[in-house]
């Protein structure tokens, strides 16, 4: 056991544990079934928090530097809790007693929670932002993919429902469905070119879809989004631009041009609007993330004037 020992206070700039969800959990260890590999320099995954609960006995615990520097150790028992571990903090088990035994589990925000425990994409950074603006209600996700941005409105209380063309994308969220026995949560196969919204909505979002639609039915499609959203209601909509200082690079049927999509929006509260630079998840022939502009608009519909 090292000579330095104390107890590290939990750092103050880490969420409180009611911010946090847990996603995994390991199996109770002992002495003689605690793995290797946590004996020896090991962190977290980006977004992901530890918790490791001592049940029984006491734990040394050594944070250590990116060179593998021992920082501070501590000595923990069942009266004394380990801190939560930072994300992709460096840190090991450095000794235990005979009669030790503890428990692992993972956690993080929301907004990681179907990223980390189901592997998809994490939700769209706008999405997040969006929903600080109403509370929980209807939502519509046109161009769901596997469900992403659904899966995380859901979370925090959204009655949703998400549609996408592809049926790939559509048995994967209904598969998380399942295994994670949601509620307030429907799918559908729905072409967004072709049919009309059936209902009326708080939130409807589409990120990362227009630019797949036909440059002709662009102007329908999105007043229909208008007319199927309550007042008050938002909209967000993230989409390919072209424009003449950076011209999309890839052959998308629709982009949108400097403006036009904000000009769709009149009359409207607009609470942001930009044509900043972005990255599509798809790569170049070196590897390289393809950028290109992208008009992101969340508007909120104000009443109608009789």
């Amino acid at each position: 056991m090292q000579d330095k020992t104390q107890i590290i206070p939990q750092p103050a700039m880490q969420p409180s544990m009611r911010d946090l969800i847990c996603y995994k959990t390991m199996p109770v260890w002992n002495a003689g079934t605690l793995p290797e590999v946590f004996q020896q320099r090991h962190n977290t995954k980006e977004g992901a928090w530890a918790k490791l609960m001592v049940l029984q006995g006491t734990l040394t615990f050594a944070f250590l530097t990116d060179d593998d520097e021992i920082l501070e150790t501590a000595v923990f028992t069942p009266e004394n809790p380990p801190p939560l571990v930072q994300p992709q903090q460096w840190h090991r088990i450095a000794g235990f007693s005979p009669d030790m035994e503890c428990q692992l589990a993972f956690y993080c925000l929301p907004e990681d929670f179907y990223h980390l425990k189901h592997d998809l994409t994490r939700t769209h950074s706008e999405v997040i932002e969006a929903a600080k603006y109403l509370p929980p209600g209807k939502a519509l996700d046109l161009g769901c993919g596997s469900g992403r941005n659904a899966l995380y409105l859901n979370l925090l209380g959204f009655d949703v429902t998400a549609y996408d063309k592809n049926p790939l994308g559509i048995n994967t969220l209904n598969g998380i469905i399942a295994t994670e026995q949601l509620h307030n949560i429907r799918t559908g196969i729905y072409d967004i070119n072709e049919q009309l919204i059936n209902g009326r909505y708080d939130f409807i979002l589409s990120t990362v879809v227009m630019m797949f639609l036909q440059a002709d039915k662009i102007e329908r499609v999105i007043g229909n989004i208008q007319q199927s959203t309550n007042d008050g209601g938002l909209n967000l909509i993230v989409a390919a631009m072209s424009t003449d200082d950076y011209p999309c690079p890839l052959p998308f049927p629709f982009t949108f041009g400097t403006g036009e999509l904000k000009n769709y929006y009149r009359g409207w509260e607009i609470i942001k609007y930009n044509e900043d630079m972005g990255q599509l998840h798809k790569t170049d022939a070196d590897g390289n993330r393809i950028k290109l502009r992208f008009a992101t608009l969340l508007a909120k519909k104000r009443p109608a004037v009789d």
